[in-house]
């Protein structure tokens, strides 16, 4: 079991950044690859980023390529993603995301919900034109 909390979000014009992080607690972290999710109003939850279990391997979806950046501290157990360049688009509830299985990091790229084991209570980005 690992329980997952969000924290970073808030408003911001376009253009601008922010940083989000998620404190992972319970199971030994460096058995979980991660990832970061977001949901628009009426929109499905979407894949934005991943990283596996010993940092070593990232992957984003193409929308925020370039932009984004995941990371994450094994000592700390945390996980952040560095936004920048935020667009309007951007807006969305943002998830955590946890998956402790073998191949965990192949199924948080394959950006299937309903797949992955563990999920942070979602934190808010809203970016103004």
């Amino acid at each position: 079991q690992v329980q997952l909390v969000e924290s970073g979000g808030g408003l911001v014009q376009a253009g601008g950044s922010l940083r989000l992080s998620c404190a992972a607690s319970g199971r030994a972290f460096s058995s979980y690859a991660m990832g970061w999710f977001r949901q628009a109003p009426g929109k499905e939850r979407e894949f934005v980023a991943a990283i596996s279990r010993s940092g070593g391997s990232t992957y984003y979806a193409d929308s925020v390529k370039g932009r984004f950046t995941i990371s994450r501290d094994n000592a700390k157990n945390t996980v952040s993603l560095q936004m920048n360049s935020l667009k309007p688009e951007d807006t969305a509830v943002y998830y955590c995301a946890a998956d402790g299985s073998l191949y965990g990091f192949t199924t948080m790229v394959r950006g299937r919900p309903g797949e992955i084991d563990y999920w942070g209570q979602g934190t808010q980005v809203t970016v103004s034109s």
